[in-house]
């Protein structure tokens, strides 16, 4: 069975969310209700959600996960992906090349509108690179979020860009170096090739992003990963002001076995934050869990989420 297929038992909530923004909502209301938003880290998608949607709206609660452009249905993909020729994967150029966080915050502060307007407030929730997003977003409308949750995301305080935090020593173990294809620099993009049939590879791949889960169960969320992650994006200044973002209640999820990541540069940037707004520090919680608790303990995720 070929790796795209493997999800085809997949739950409908997943299914659900492939859309560019994928919606759930609990029919009996909940005056305790609240209404997140997800946002997905690179490489990644609505569906990669899915799971957490599914438990939240059973909660009660509203959830909502977006694709961000170029990502989901609406990825473009190397024409050497789709043909699986690893040569050629090295080098050919991105078509996501030009998009950059103007372009991820300007979707995710329409989707965080849409929410608000008819839910209120929303908890915004950021998986990774998915952090310099919804720290944009909060800065340009601190009025609409609750909290803001760092899912072992990327939080630049001192230093303005996710690629500034990843040349870190608190970064030399992640494993998303040596996942990488080509020169991002010259394609245009952070490259993986999650249809490889080097089993090696894959699990490298396995390692930085799912370590807590079998090769098989990983596969099922390495169907829908995108190949390429702009280059642009992670480049780009992410940070707050203390004034906009910086008046916004904060979480902080750190996950202790993760491989893409590390403990370590989590830690910093917490620090680094707190020291920007320290009568606004992250609240801080744990999880023993590899950069991708949505796969791996949803249900304990949901529970977490449900509480901050």
């Amino acid at each position: 069975m070929k790796r795209r297929e493997i999800l085809g038992s997949a739950s409908a909530a997943m299914i659900g969310a492939l859309g560019a923004t994928a919606t759930a909502k609990a029919p009996a209301p909940n005056t305790r209700s609240k209404t997140f938003l997800f946002v997905h880290g690179a490489w990644h998608c609505s569906i990669h959600w899915g799971l957490i949607v599914e438990r939240l709206t059973a909660m009660g609660h509203v959830a909502a996960a977006i694709d961000l452009p170029g990502s989901g249905l609406k990825a473009a993909y190397p024409q050497a992906y789709l043909a699986n020729d690893p040569a050629a994967l090295q080098t050919e150029s991105s078509a996501l090349r030009d998009i950059g966080l103007d372009d991820y915050t300007n979707a995710a502060v329409r989707a965080l509108e849409g929410l608000a307007r008819e839910h209120g407030k929303v908890t915004l929730v950021g998986h990774s690179f998915g952090g310099l997003t919804i720290t944009r977003t909060a800065e340009r409308r601190p009025d609409l979020v609750s909290r803001l949750v760092y899912l072992t995301a990327f939080c630049p305080a001192q230093r303005p860009s996710g690629d500034a935090y990843a040349m870190l020593p608190e970064n030399g173990s992640s494993l998303i170096g040596p996942a990488m294809i080509g020169d991002p620099a010259k394609i245009g993009a952070y490259r993986l090739d999650a249809r490889s049939t080097d089993g090696a590879y894959l699990e490298i791949c396995r390692k930085a992003f799912y370590n807590d889960l079998p090769m098989d169960t990983f596969l099922r969320f390495a169907a829908y990963l995108n190949a390429d992650a702009p280059a642009k994006a992670s480049s780009e200044d992410a940070r707050g002001t203390t004034a906009r973002w910086g008046r916004v209640p904060r979480s902080y999820v750190r996950c202790t076995l993760d491989q893409a990541l590390p403990l370590a540069l989590q830690d910093r940037m917490i620090r680094e934050a707190d020291a920007l707004t320290p009568s606004n520090r992250f609240d801080v919680l744990t999880l023993e869990s590899s950069h991708s608790p949505f796969a791996s303990m949803p249900d304990k995720l949901a529970s977490l989420l449900a509480g901050v």
